[in-house]
């Protein structure tokens, strides 16, 4: 076995290939659990491995890619999982459509609870997601990439959490799987748009796509500013110093080298400008040269969060052994710049840190499968990347006495940066077999080693089965040894030493290093369909940790710092509903979680004497923790070129106060939409869209500036009106 495997690799490389096309369509918008291979809603087909047709005779464009891109899914197995699928369409049919961010579409799926700052947090984790870009992992960025990928370029996003096979490390609360336009499927043309209205907001965006020959080619880019770049730490209506600008692109270029062998480059950036908003009313604490007092509303903290990211990817298949293959080259860059307002940070909390963080990420990811018999399908592959971290913070602080009192009012600087150099190693294998027409099994085993702040490494077992009871139920199952390494991008050392004698003293002089997270997840499901348009699910989790991992925002700045707890527990139940029929379509999700930790490990000096002692002797909730969740939508299609719609999220209140003991109230958002396509002399065809957010004003909040880890209050957005139009050319 292992000198086949190592004569795949080789093979692959050299380039000796065939067209291989693998079926396998999966139904918008649903959350099922479906091994690959499986049709509409889960109903089990033939294996994967006889499922192969012919390559193309002529080396179309079209043709070839609609192969390649099927044949993709020979390489992408989830067997055993929960997902929710959005595609095109169910993008269009929400309120913003192309204009909603990505971390607004996922809170469309059960299980996903939504923070500031554009933060999600998925079955009791904080962030920990895995974005993957037809297949392939784009390591996530400082400021996350759900403020990274614009959610014009998606032909379908396939939304993963539970159970994931052994192909899936690293980043496993949830897997943003996204499939992405295509110029050999599009055609020559592309679109031009612009949406604005409340609060300065103004987007224009275009997207150009074609094929020519053997090439084919994506773009899309887009400008954003507003006047609410980030949540309002206010109950008012506009907020103070919010400004913001984001420009993002995004490209894909293929070239096919033969019929069944294509080359790619993915590419995308993104330059987002923040103004940190302010919150009037505040009471300086130290006192500036002969300044004592100062006016919180005029302070003027900025930040600047930068992205880019480059994949060079070879897919095809190598005849000779029946193996199909991906393998990927890429690089991401990612840095947030925190700029202070010197004086008064100074004033408000005897620090003013000019802050900045980096991490650049080269990787490699390599994915092969090959099929054994008529029952099974054999996937092996690993993956490596070596990080640059540089974590600079430049601070002035007062000089203070034991107790913390000023006893200077003139400050001084104190420079406190460091340079990492991280490694990440990987493999897995697993094999998915076809037991009977109706049971399909997946069990895998993965390898995962890191190399930073910490030598750790572990093996983990993996298992999953989907066992179709009868054409209208499916059954999932699965269990996954999980080792999930710390953020290196987010780490940031702090010498404690430099600190003391000065008004930014910490508060104790613990710093464990942040370890690797290992858990025990088991998760089972059954989806039922109910007559032709209705499919019910329902969905239980269960997970069991050591070193479980947290994120805090313990500065001004807004970069969160993971932390551990010495253990966690984390349970939870997800219902979900879906209808389509004709004109209407609609769904409905609901989730009950709790997510607990207990004693602190590492990080430790961002916490006070009390609040430890309290988290050791005690379990308490962690502080994005909610017991409930919810969203949902309808939309209805008056006739062919208008549509009205609807949806909401919901949620039970965040956590708050000491150690997470105390919880935020509930809150309810609903946004409606209308979109229309007309006609316009000289123009042609138009699509318009009138959007309402938050369209019963409902003033919610969603921090209030406490709890662990909790920088400051956030509400959530006031009730906007939004316009757009967009034109196909």
């Amino acid at each position: 076995m292992h000198r086949k495997i190592l004569v795949t690799i080789l093979v692959a490389l050299s380039g000796l290939t065939h067209a291989a096309a693998i079926a396998d369509e999966i139904p918008f918008g649903q959350q099922q659990a479906t091994p690959t291979g499986t049709g509409a809603h889960g109903v089990v087909s033939a294996p994967v491995a006889s499922s192969r047709t012919d390559a193309p005779l002529t080396l179309d464009t079209v043709q070839v890619s609609a192969s390649l891109d099927r044949a993709r899914n020979a390489l992408s197995p989830d067997t055993g999982t929960s997902q929710t699928v959005f595609d095109r369409k169910a993008i269009r049919q929400m309120p913003q459509g192309d204009n909603t961010p990505l971390n607004q579409v996922l809170l469309q799926a059960p299980g996903v609870v939504q923070d500031s700052f554009g933060q999600l947090h998925v079955r009791g984790d904080h962030a920990n997601l895995q974005y993957r870009i037809d297949g392939i992992i784009i390591p996530e960025s400082i400021s996350g990439f759900g403020q990274t990928l614009d959610v014009r370029s998606i032909e379908s996003l396939k939304f993963m959490t539970g159970a994931l096979p052994a192909q899936f490390g690293y980043r496993t609360a949830g897997v943003i799987d996204i499939t992405t336009k295509s110029g050999a499927q599009l055609g020559n043309g592309g679109s031009v748009g612009v949406y604005g209205g409340s609060h300065g907001t103004l987007e224009p965006s275009f997207e150009v796509h074609g094929n020519q020959g053997r090439w084919s080619y994506y773009l899309t880019a887009d400008f954003l500013q507003s006047d609410i770049g980030i949540e309002n730490p206010t109950p008012s209506r506009d907020a103070i110093h919010d400004h913001s600008n984001q420009v993002k692109s995004f490209g894909y270029v293929s070239y096919l080298i033969n019929g069944a062998t294509r080359a790619g480059f993915y590419f995308g950036t993104a330059d987002n400008r923040f103004q940190i908003p302010n919150n009037p009313g505040q009471k300086p604490q130290f006192v500036y040269g002969d300044i004592s007092d100062f006016d919180s509303a005029k302070l003027n903290e900025n930040q600047r969060e930068v992205t880019r990211f480059g994949v060079f990817s070879l897919q095809g298949h190598a005849d000779g052994i029946d193996t199909d293959y991906r393998i990927a080259l890429g690089q991401r860059y990612t840095s947030v710049n925190f700029q202070p307002d010197a004086v008064g940070d100074l004033m408000f909390n005897g620090v003013a840190s000019t802050v900045g963080r980096g991490n650049r990420a080269d990787t490699l990811q390599a994915d092969f499968s090959t099929p054994l018999g008529e029952s099974h399908l054999l996937r092996y592959g690993l993956y490596a990347d070596a990080e640059h971290a540089v974590s600079n913070n430049d601070s002035l602080v007062f000089p203070a006495d034991a107790e913390g009192n000023q006893t200077s009012t003139i400050p001084f600087a104190i420079a406190d940066d460091h340079r990492k150099q991280a490694r990440t190693y990987g493999v897995y294998v697993q094999d998915q077999w076809q037991v009977a027409d109706a049971l399909v099994v997946n069990v895998g085993l993965r390898a995962d080693h890191v190399h930073a702040y910490v030598n750790e490494g572990q093996i983990s077992p993996r298992a999953g089965l989907v066992w179709n009871v009868s054409s209208g139920t499916t059954l999932h199952a699965g269990y996954a040894r999980y080792f999930t390494p710390p953020p290196t991008e987010l780490i940031a050392p702090a010498d404690i030493i430099l600190y003391q004698g000065t008004t930014n003293q910490l508060p104790n002089d613990e710093a464990g290093n942040v370890k690797s997270e290992r858990s025990n997840y088991y998760d089972v499901g059954v989806s039922q369909k109910v007559g032709r348009h209705l499919t019910l699910g329902i969905d239980a989790y269960y997970r069991q940790v050591n070193y479980l991992q947290d994120e805090g925002q313990f500065g001004a700045a807004l970069v969160f710092s993971p932390f551990n707890y010495a253990r966690g527990r984390v349970r939870g139940v997800e219902f979900s509903a879906n209808y389509e029929n004709g004109p209407w379509s609609g769904y409905f999700n609901l989730a009950q979680s709790r997510a607990m930790g207990k004693g602190i490990i590492s990080g430790q000096y961002n916490f006070d004497e009390d609040e430890l002692a309290y988290i050791d002797t005690h379990w308490v909730h962690l502080d994005h923790d909610q017991k409930l969740e919810g969203s949902g939508g309808l939309s209805y299609g008056i006739d062919a070129g208008t549509r009205i719609g609807a949806d909401f999220v919901y949620g039970s209140g965040l956590r708050r106060g000491f150690a997470n003991t105390a919880s935020l109230p509930s809150y309810f958002q609903l946004n409606l939409s209308l979109t229309h396509a007309f006609s316009l002399p000289g123009l042609g065809r138009l699509e318009g869209r009138l959007a309402v957010i938050n369209a019963l004003d409902r003033v919610y909040e969603l921090r209030d500036g406490s709890g662990i880890g909790v920088g400051a209050p956030q509400y959530g957005p006031e009730r906007g009106f939004f316009v757009g139009f967009s034109k196909e050319f």
